[in-house]
């Protein structure tokens, strides 16, 4: 029976993985911004074991884990909680750089750091989950774009840095997922929203798992997914986001 790590279990693609994980026997370890939030995690999926770290906070996190019990050994750890807040370079804020720059890229850095000796004991598996704007930015998504083109360089790096250990890693870019963040992102906008037209956060979550079950001859470094047949043609920049 594997044990899993997960950020952003609590809606969309995070949801879907965990409770794919979960119907098939495996642990779960979800990781909680607070203890509300962890008592509403574990009423979802019961049987999960929850932590509490804040993600807007990644020099506490260290301190955080230190006051909880830590599995000792993880089969994966699956970075898929996000911010996004778009805005043309002229107008986003230090906040709002700061902010995305901080959950999307240093918290998942940090996050890594303090889990890789379980990953390295499991000989497991980190899975970034980026988004089609970590491959190519577009106007209003430089800050969101930015964070994840990090992200990027954080897996590629890690990827090298473990191999000697066993430590697979691979970097998902999902295009538009129909999601709570897709939501925000479309009000964002100032667009309609239309789920239909985007991809299914299970379908995300399929490849996800396809990544953690490869036989260990082999490992995904990076896959992209992408809105297909039977969604609408988009505009160009909705390649972005997920």
């Amino acid at each position: 029976m594997a044990t899993h790590l997960i950020t952003g279990a609590g809606s969309g693609i995070g949801a879907a993985v965990a409770r794919r994980l979960q119907e098939r026997g495996d642990d779960l370890i979800l990781l909680a911004r607070d203890a509300g939030r962890a008592r509403e995690l574990a009423s979802a999926l019961p049987g999960a074991r929850t932590l509490v770290g804040d993600l807007a906070t990644p020099e506490r996190l260290s301190w955080a884990l230190a006051q909880q019990e830590l599995p000792d050994r993880l089969d994966s750890l699956l970075h898929i909680a996000g911010v996004v807040e778009l805005g043309e370079v002229g107008e986003l804020t230090p906040k709002a750089w700061q902010s995305q720059l901080t959950v999307n890229l240093i918290s998942p850095a940090e996050l890594t750091r303090l889990l890789l000796p379980q990953l390295r004991v499991a000989k497991g598996q980190l899975v970034y989950v980026n988004s089609g704007a970590g491959l190519r930015a577009h106007p209003q998504w430089s800050a969101y774009a930015a964070s994840k083109h990090g992200l990027k360089a954080l897996a590629d790096a890690v990827r090298e840095e473990e191999r000697g250990n066993g430590v697979r890693v691979t970097s998902v870019y999902p295009g538009r997922t129909a999601s709570p963040m897709q939501v925000k992102v479309h009000q964002q906008e100032g667009r309609e929203y239309d789920p239909a037209r985007w991809i299914d956060p299970g379908s995300v979550a399929t490849a996800i798992l396809a990544a953690l079950d490869l036989p260990r001859d082999a490992q995904i470094d990076d896959v992209t997914v992408r809105p297909g047949s039977p969604v609408r043609p988009a505009p160009a920049a909705e390649g972005s986001g997920r």
